[in-house]
């Protein structure tokens, strides 16, 4: 300023100058005098710190929800859980998961040394209670998941037995007394379980019927198991679905199609045209779409190849495998009940989890709609509405990514459903079932969109894994209203923004981080658990700077007043 108080620079010039600046120096220069502190507010000036520092593409468009570029900025520095601000140590092996309750309040983690702990969530974390499985002849925990109401706690785990073993077990938990209320066999036990009432479950069974085909039967079982009555069934048959080329159903859960009203906070990006995406319906609204026996001329194509096989024409002789497979293909094609349809046209439920067609390794994800009147152990306990042909029930729909599936999370309102994904080789077949493409080390993020069945075009990379596909684990994802977290075996948790696709915060062990979960009610709090046996608590700047801040001192007269009740 001269001694007029007249600006010796014009704004535009200050404009120029603070556009070569950081944000950090920007801020500091708005505290020089007052034209600079309102150029170093100015709207244009923080689009461009925003691009630039988050190294977002220019054709995305800010948050629908923000207000100003600066504040959108402010809101992706200081807002991201990336300060540890406590690690547990309770744990004596790997911990494998992590499950919030629906409050906020309480979380539970299971653990390679077979225990469930349960967890208050206060400013301070402390536990609870923990109980031990090994009575019960598990191995370890690997999963959790609390009921609506947080009454109850489903907890999965894995029996003892031989490594090649594929038996666990879903244990009821009550959250008031912690007493152990109902134990459901599961298998296989990465199926891990799911509740899809307050107090019904589902848990799988495994049904082999040839070398690589068998069936999957999932069950809606009762949370109660002690009812006495015999008129009351504590059991009952959901779905029983064909598996061919030694795949099996697992990673099972529940979206509610209902809350797909919620507003949408997540825009796709890319020109249609020139970003072709995945459309993974089988079915659709009309009634000619759906699902159903296969077409009279793929059958007799089957049924010929099958002739040609026994009278020994067929050139060259399919392997037992290739042809176990085609006899089972035949099998289904008249034996399958094809998808119901809701009456009402009313959105119910989803079910949703992995599987396959082509090997072993998961890498489809099934979707199967739940109706109303099969949301209750009442009814037909085996399926007795099914028809004497029907042996199978058709899926819905089916996402197939071209890679093997190590994690899936649904978005608080359960619209979109994220997937961790190791991708094969472009191009790659499958010859032998038993021996998947090998897989990436990269994982992708995938997104899809449960509304439209489409697959949103834009993939979240940075995390990656090393183990083969032989061997390789589920790791748990999260999402919250505008992030989503990722476990990844390179001893890091990641968190991204879901809007603008960028990862925005890694978070540090001394090992493969397993499970991360975000509070439900405070999406600046973050879980990550990991095989190091740690669980750490991570909080936003934000936060870490409130809940540190020094708190007023009583007035004298208050504190004098307070001695004298002593």
């Amino acid at each position: 300023m001269d001694e007029g108080g007249t600006p010796l620079l014009p704004d535009s010039l200050v404009y120029q100058i603070f556009l070569s600046l950081g944000p950090a120096d920007v801020l500091a220069a708005g505290l020089v005098c007052r034209q600079w502190q309102a150029v170093s507010r100015d709207e244009f000036l923080w689009r461009e710190q925003f691009y630039r520092y988050y190294q977002v593409a220019r054709d995305v468009p800010r948050h629908p929800a923000a207000t100003s570029w600066y504040e959108e900025f402010q809101r992706l520095y200081d807002t991201v859980p990336c300060v540890e601000v406590q690690t547990l140590r309770e744990h004596t092996d790997q911990v494998l998961h992590l499950s919030f309750s629906h409050s906020g309040y309480q979380f539970a983690s299971c653990s390679k040394d077979c225990t469930v702990k349960i967890w208050s969530n206060d400013l301070t974390i402390s536990l609870l209670h923990s109980a031990d499985m090994r009575p019960y002849n598990w191995s370890y925990t690997q999963f959790s998941q609390f009921n609506k109401d947080d009454s109850l706690l489903l907890a999965s785990g894995v029996f003892l037995g031989p490594h090649n073993s594929s038996s666990g077990e879903i244990a009821v938990i009550s959250l008031d007394s912690f007493a152990l209320l109902s134990r459901v066999r599961n298998k296989p036990y990465d199926v891990f379980g799911c509740w899809l009432t307050e107090t019904s479950l589902i848990s799988g069974n495994l049904h082999r019927i040839g070398d690589i085909t068998s069936c999957s039967v999932l069950w809606l079982n009762n949370a109660f198991q002690d009812v006495e009555s015999e008129n009351v069934n504590v059991v009952k048959r959901l779905f029983k679905i064909q598996n061919l080329n030694a795949s099996t159903i697992r990673t099972v859960m529940v979206a509610d199609c209902s809350r797909f009203d919620s507003p949408d906070l997540l825009l796709e990006a890319g020109d249609p045209a020139t970003s072709p995406c995945r459309i993974f319906d089988l079915g659709g609204d009309n009634e000619e779409e759906v699902a159903g026996p296969a077409p009279a001329h793929a059958r007799e194509g089957l049924r010929h190849f099958l002739d040609r096989v026994l009278e020994g024409r067929a050139q060259p002789q399919p392997s037992e495998r290739v042809l176990e497979t085609k006899v089972a293909e035949l099998l289904a094609q008249g034996h399958t009940k094809p998808p119901e349809r809701s009456a009402t046209g009313a959105r119910s439920k989803y079910l949703i989890f992995t599987t396959g067609c082509l090997t072993y390794s998961p890498h489809q994800i099934g979707i199967k709609q739940i109706l109303p009147h099969q949301m209750t152990t009442a009814g037909p306990v085996l399926g007795e509405g099914r028809g004497s042909d029907a042996f199978f029930d058709a899926l819905d729909h089916v996402i197939d990514v071209h890679g093997h599936i190590i994690g899936m999370g649904l978005s608080p309102d359960n619209r979109y459903l994220y997937v961790n994904s190791r991708a094969w080789p472009s191009g790659a077949v499958v010859a032998d079932p038993m021996q998947p493409p090998p897989i990436a080390e990269e994982i992708d993020l995938l997104v899809f969109d449960l509304k439209t069945m489409r697959e949103v075009r834009r993939a979240l990379r940075a995390h990656r894994a090393y183990t083969p596909n032989d061997e390789c684990f589920f790791i748990f994802l999260d999402v919250s209203r505008d992030f989503v977290a990722s476990g990844a075996e390179d001893r890091h948790g990641y968190i991204w923004d879901r809007h603008y696709n960028i990862c925005l915060a890694k978070l540090r062990h001394e090992d493969v981080v397993n499970s991360v979960v975000f509070s439900p009610q405070e999406q600046e709090l973050l879980l990550t658990a990991s095989d190091d046996a740690t669980i750490k608590a991570w909080r936003s700047p934000r936060t870490v700077r409130i809940f540190q801040a020094p708190r007023p001192r009583p007035r004298v007269f208050f504190s004098w007043l307070a001695s004298q009740r002593r």
